[in-house]
């Protein structure tokens, strides 16, 4: 059960539900198929149909579709304590793919455990809901970034919610975060080229606002990229438990 506790997952939920035994006893029912995958092997690939869904417990997946002309957008990144696939689950098609950015440690959760863990516990269901509407919220946020952000502005808010998402389940706080993302994957997940993200970086750096180097981040001057980036994490809603 310590286990359990401490998972990223559960860490995760605690910011909406206090879990109780019986639910905690129900998730660590869920994380009995515990699977590895290697960097760049898909999960989950769009237009793929009665797929599982996994929770993330080690290492980090980007989330992204393909066009047409075989261009990749990547829509998001999912950290430790993310759900994968809920909604190839639930809506029985994937309408994009997950591939993992570093070698992974996930639990395979199917569709018939998943409905019957929302049968046992109403109050589970609930902070899963959550998860998943705090999600959509960050999408929400994610095309303002892309729509109407300069892009000093858009990328220290990326960063800005990717630290705010990492303290939540342990795993960063207000001074930084451990990073795996290159450039490129910045820029495919914000809309710029791989050369505009280098310069912008360098420049918050040069204004000792923030310092991405060898795999960390640092906010040198919080306060003053919130400022900047007009980051108000309310939509992540860490607020702590609604259901006691």
């Amino acid at each position: 059960m310590n286990d359990i506790q401490d998972s990223p997952f559960t860490r995760k939920l605690a910011g909406y539900v206090t879990l109780s035994p019986v639910e905690l006893e129900v998730l660590e029912q869920l994380h009995k198929r515990r699977r590895s995958f290697a960097a760049g092997r898909d999960l989950v690939q769009q237009g793929q149909s009665e797929q599982a869904a996994y929770i993330l417990s080690e290492g980090w997946v980007c989330s992204y579709k393909i066009q047409q002309d075989g261009t990749r957008q990547i829509i998001d990144f999912q950290i430790p304590g993310d759900f994968l696939g809920l909604r190839s689950v639930l809506l029985r098609t994937s309408d994009h793919s997950f591939e993992p950015v570093t070698n992974i440690q996930a639990v395979e959760v199917l569709a018939g455990d998943l409905f019957q863990a929302f049968s046992q516990t109403p109050r589970l269901a609930n902070a899963i809901l959550w998860a998943a509407s705090r999600d959509e919220a960050m999408v929400v946020e994610h095309l303002v970034n892309i729509g109407r952000r300069d892009a000093g502005a858009r990328l220290a808010h990326f960063l800005l919610e990717l630290g705010a998402r990492l303290a939540l389940v342990g795993m960063g706080s207000r001074a930084g975060f451990d990073c795996p993302l290159t450039q490129y994957h910045l820029a495919d997940a914000l809309g710029l080229s791989a050369i505009h993200v280098n310069r912008v970086l360098r420049q918050l750096r040069e204004d000792r606002l923030l310092t991405f180097r060898n795999g960390h981040v640092t906010f040198d001057n919080r306060l003053r990229l919130v400022e900047i980036a007009e980051f108000d994490e309310a939509y992540l809603d860490h607020e702590g438990p609604l259901l006691k």
